[in-house]
C-alpha cells in the first residue's frame, strides 16, 4: 500500500473524527445517525494512521506530495 494521502487530508480526517466522536458521546447524534458517524470516525482514524484511502485509489486521487514526483 503506497500512501496516497497528504498531511492536510490526514489532519482534516482526524479533526472530523474527533468532532464525530464528541458529538456521539455528548448525545448530539442519537440513534442510527450517531452510530453511522462513529463508524465513519473510525474509518477516518484508520485511513489517517496508514495514510492510505481506498476511495482515492478508485478515483485516481493522490494528495501525498512525496509520491507525486
Amino acid at each position: 500500500m503506497k500512501k496516497n494521502m497528504g498531511s492536510v487530508d490526514t489532519v482534516t480526517r482526524l479533526v472530523l473524527a474527533a468532532i464525530f466522536i464528541v458529538m456521539y458521546f455528548t448525545q448530539d447524534l442519537p440513534g442510527a445517525e450517531g452510530v453511522i458517524m462513529l463508524v465513519l470516525a473510525g474509518a477516518f482514524v484508520i485511513t489517517s494512521i496508514f495514510g492510505f484511502c481506498g476511495l482515492y485509489t478508485v478515483f485516481g486521487i493522490n494528495t501525498c506530495s512525496a509520491e507525486k514526483g
